[in-house]
């Protein structure tokens, strides 16, 4: 074992773990059962503090706190106003061995050290302290798309999906879409003044459906994933399949978000790596397509791909170098948009897909439909 490896394990060894409670939505009973587990673990005698909760005002999830020990939360000044967030120095400070973690999804108070709580949890682990930790369905970063298409609300807090990735247990707190709308109705969610609206909108029957779904999905994934992961090491007998690679083709269009989540998916499942691809064909990029690009290479980096950028002097050869790249790179499948040019202009010079699959007969080609085009 070379001292690199050696260093590996003893940081995993010292690492606190991770333990994810899941729900389709608001009010499914994440934090209370997580306050419940804490009281359980307390009384067979383990160090355990709340380093942050919200009860948003929820009357039985209070009454589980119990005697529960609270980390008092960090106040800092922004614009003139005191705002309260968690205080990651202190718990690491106070150095318990479990702590509640509330809100993965969360983004800090302004100010903070870390813009979003899972960085804090990241920093919580490293210093050897276990952490169980809430999140709904519709914030996972790769499903984003997803839940927009089934509820119409674009979510702006999301959580990559290797934080929920690294937790060594999730457990899905489920419960029926009746039995969620009747706690709506009852008042036990959201306040009286906010029912009406949240059951007409978000809360729907339809959406709570598809939501339950993804997330009865995504744990039924994580599950087999550990089930893989389990049989590789215990037969160590060759390759576990074939080897895949994804490539994801970007411009810098409005979908290119889309089609590198939907990479991500793709990549997850059969274990490949994966590239997203973006050729600049013109000098220079005006200031808003560089925070377009930005946006893209930060996506693909915090979902776990390989973002390159490639230069070519006219437009027609970015075909050429993509697809030169895509066979250095042993692409197995390839995925792109909708192309943007008109009926008439793919009459006039060809359409890019029709070439593209062509060129490439030897991969699998995937075109993402552009949800916002007009199907007339």
């Amino acid at each position: 074992m070379t001292l690199g490896e050696l260093e590996k394990k003893i940081n995993q060894i010292n690492r606190g773990t991770l333990k994810v409670y899941i729900g389709a939505a608001p009010g499914v009973g994440k934090t209370y059962t997580m306050l419940r587990e804490a009281n359980e673990l307390k009384k067979k005698g383990i160090d355990i503090v709340i380093g942050f909760l919200e009860t948003h005002g929820r009357k039985e999830t209070f009454e589980q706190i119990g005697c529960l020990e609270i980390i008092p939360r960090k106040k800092i000044l922004y614009k003139g106003t005191a705002l309260e967030e968690m205080d990651t120095d202190a718990i690491i400070e106070r150095n318990p061995e479990v702590v509640l973690v509330d809100e993965l999804a969360h983004t800090t108070v302004p100010g903070s050290k870390y813009h979003k709580r899972y960085e804090d949890l990241e920093v919580l682990l490293n210093a050897g302290i276990s952490v169980i930790s809430t999140m709904n369905i519709q914030h996972l970063e790769s499903l984003n798309d997803s839940v927009e298409q089934i509820t119409g609300v674009r979510v702006r807090e999301t959580v990559p999906d290797h934080i929920l990735r690294m937790a060594d247990e999730i457990e899905l707190i489920d419960i029926s879409p009746k039995a969620l709308r009747d706690r709506m109705k009852e008042g036990r969610i959201y306040a009286p003044e906010k029912v009406e609206q949240a059951l007409n909108h978000f809360f729907k029957t339809g959406n709570l459906i598809a939501l339950r779904e993804l997330a009865l999905r995504e744990v039924a994934d994580d599950v087999d994933e550990r089930l893989e992961a389990w049989e590789r090491k215990r037969t160590l007998r060759g390759p576990w399949r074939k080897e895949e690679v994804i490539f994801v083709c970007t411009n810098l269009r409005h979908d290119s978000e889309r089609l590198i989540r939907r990479g991500f998916r793709i990549a997850y499942r059969l274990k490949a790596l994966w590239y997203v691809a973006y050729v600049k064909d013109h000098h220079p990029l005006t200031a808003q397509e560089k925070e377009t690009l930005n946006k893209i290479k930060q996506l693909t980096e915090r979902l776990g791909g390989i973002f390159e950028q490639y230069e070519t002097g006219k437009r027609r050869n970015i075909f050429r170098e993509l697809v030169k790249q895509m066979n250095e790179k042993n692409a197995t499948q390839v995925i792109i948009g909708q192309s943007a040019r008109t009926r008439w202009e793919e009459i006039k010079k060809g359409s890019v897909t029709q070439r593209l699959l062509r060129e490439v007969r030897h991969m699998d080609v995937l075109i993402v439909a552009d949800q916002i085009s007009d199907p007339s």
